[in-house]
């Protein structure tokens, strides 16, 4: 059997990301989503190992010490999410092609493990004017929120040059033209 590879797609919070891997997962069958682990609870409907691996911050923490992660961050709210190597390894020698939803900086670790079965793109915004537009047009944020968001992404903005390929969304279709092409190749 062929292995599987992995591909990250990565975009500041109203980047468009959700929405692209939504279309590639309705394109592309033999895609399937990593799933994270998260030391928060349950949502209603989510199931545990579907959704996430739902664990508390003691055995976080143990699989941290254990470097059972390719990559794991805690956000200010003290909650943890992170991507466990052996669900990766599993996925990817069951010859299955991985879509991994990440943070930029779990992202570039990936990469660095994976190298050329990996295949990293960064969804770039057309302007930090363009991202708030989008966050506040959600109608999720506060201003506070929305404030962490922002500053956020100008980190984030600063590591795109560590991809393989960045993609600016400036108009839906077009960037998930150019994904779609990417991610086509790439599995071949």
């Amino acid at each position: 059997m062929k292995e599987g590879k992995l591909i990250i797609l990565v975009a500041p919070s109203g980047g468009g990301k959700s929405t692209l891997a939504k279309r590639l997962f309705d394109d592309f069958d033999q895609l399937r989503l990593s799933v994270s682990a998260t030391t928060r609870a349950p949502r209603e409907g989510e199931q545990d190992g579907v959704h996430y691996y739902f664990i508390s911050h003691d055995e976080f923490q143990q699989r941290i010490d254990n470097n059972e992660f390719v990559e794991w961050e805690e956000f200010y709210n003290g909650t943890r999410y992170g991507t466990l190597q052996s669900d990766i390894e599993n996925k990817i020698k069951s010859g299955y092609f991985i879509l991994l939803d990440i943070e930029v900086k779990g992202a570039i670790n990936i990469k660095k493990i994976f190298g050329e079965q990996c295949l990293s793109i960064f969804i770039q915004p057309p302007s930090l004017q363009v991202l708030e537009d989008r966050l506040k047009k959600r109608g999720t944020e506060n201003d506070e929120t929305l404030a962490l968001r922002l500053e956020r992404a100008k980190e984030e903005l600063t590591y795109s040059d560590q991809f393989d390929r960045v993609i600016i969304n400036d108009d839906l279709d077009t960037a998930y033209a150019k994904v779609k092409m990417l991610v086509s190749d790439f599995l071949k």
